[in-house]
């Protein structure tokens, strides 16, 4: 059998830095043999910076590849919204060149795994090449609770168009509610009793206005509803956050990734750690870069990290980022709280992002028997990340 031997000033594990000359060895294919002591190994691949598996990209919009830079930056959270759903559609060799382009940028730098948001089936071709894994998060919204059976369907109509590429779908694909604003009750139940929809994602907190909504009843989301000709005047204000609103609705035994919580507060992340009792299994998707395009606000990840580690990144789409990277993502959290450990933000993207979809028997770290792929980092080392550190994908 051929190996392949990689030994970095620094080999990040999935869990933990190595910094005493171990040397990870690997079949020909990637699959990980073992980790030794590398003092006596004198034909390994050496690289400066760290050696780490492949980066999980937990939340991303394939689809809106062809929306880069077409909306302005800092345009707020309702104007963002309003220019996706409002700007005409791309022709389609069009649409699916920028894909092809954002795959390839996403595998170049490290990144193996995806979490997908998908409204249409557009995304198919591309995914029957397998150069990544997908799990497909098929979104539906519906504010209404009369169209809620025309939208489900239309939603279950996707995902059996992407049940066709694996073999047992329900392990890679869901159907989900987009935002706690644009989905009705109705909905959510159907979204939650869908035969097999065991892993949920959803799109939280993302700016004050959401939590206004449900709050107080008011607004900028009903500028939003009137632009799109849907009346929300019977909307009564709850007393809760938008998160506090919903998440009793997820069902015992699912899981929920919960992406971008830009407004979540320390009372929201206290009501979720009390669902993991109720069988809820919560984790949090910090996108920061789009965080900061659309509304120019960071959530508050010292917060959050210091009520769980059940933190995943992802980099969400080309319609509200510059690239689709994952080490930009650690990046720019790593420069606003350079106090969070380095190995907690590279779990953040390797590890936890696994165990978030699912996909932990097989990457995330490097276990005897994973094959999670290699990335290199130069400029990252345990004490430090500099500004010009960029990922490449090796193995």
């Amino acid at each position: 059998m051929m190996y392949r031997k990689f030994k970095a000033e620094a080999l990040f594990t999935g869990d933990r830095f190595l910094t005493g000359g171990e040397v990870l060895i690997t079949d020909k294919d990637g699959r990980v043999v073992e980790i030794v002591d590398g003092s006596a190994i004198s034909d390994a691949e050496l690289f400066a910076g760290t050696i780490c598996p492949g980066f999980i990209n937990t939340h991303c919009h394939l689809e809106l590849s062809w929306m880069k830079g077409i909306v302005p930056k800092h345009s707020g959270m309702i104007d963002f919204l309003f220019a996706v759903m409002q700007t005409k559609p791309a022709e389609g060799q069009e649409v699916k060149k920028a894909m092809y382009v954002a795959e390839a940028q996403m595998v170049r730098t490290g990144i193996v795994a995806v979490g997908d948001i998908c409204n249409t089936s557009v995304t198919i071709d591309i995914k029957k090449d397998r150069l990544l894994y997908y799990h497909n998060f098929i979104e539906t919204m519906g504010f209404a609770d009369s169209s809620a059976p025309d939208r489900f369907m239309k939603a279950v109509q996707v995902f059996n168009d992407f049940a066709t590429l694996y073999p047992l779908p329900v392990a890679s694909n869901s159907i989900v509610p987009h935002a706690p604003y644009s989905v009705s009750k109705t909905l959510f139940d159907l979204i939650t009793r869908f035969p097999g929809n065991r892993l949920l994602s959803i799109h939280n907190q993302e700016n004050s206005a959401e939590n206004e909504f449900f709050l107080e009843g008011s607004g900028d989301f009903h500028r939003l509803f009137n632009a799109i000709g849907v009346d929300s005047s019977a909307h009564k204000a709850t007393g809760k956050t938008s998160l506090q609103h919903y998440l009793p609705w997820v069902l015992r035994n699912q899981t929920i990734i919960l992406v971008h919580n830009t407004e979540t507060g320390s009372k929201d992340l206290q009501y979720i750690n009390s669902f993991a009792a109720k069988g809820v299994s919560t984790w949090m998707c910090l996108c920061p870069n789009a965080n900061l395009y659309i509304n120019n606000k960071l959530p508050d990840i010292r917060l959050i990290s210091e009520n769980t580690d059940r933190i995943t990144l992802g980099t969400d789409s080309l319609a509200s980022n510059d690239k689709l990277d994952l080490l930009e993502e650690i990046k720019t959290i790593y420069d606003a709280y350079p106090e969070i450990d380095i190995q907690r933000l590279l779990k953040w993207g390797t590890m936890n992002g696994a165990k978030a979809l699912d996909i932990d028997d097989e990457v995330g770290s490097f276990a005897p028997g994973k094959q999670p792929g290699i990335v290199h980092i130069e400029g990252l080392t345990p004490s430090g990340i500099s500004k010009s550190a960029k990922s490449k994908r090796i193995l």
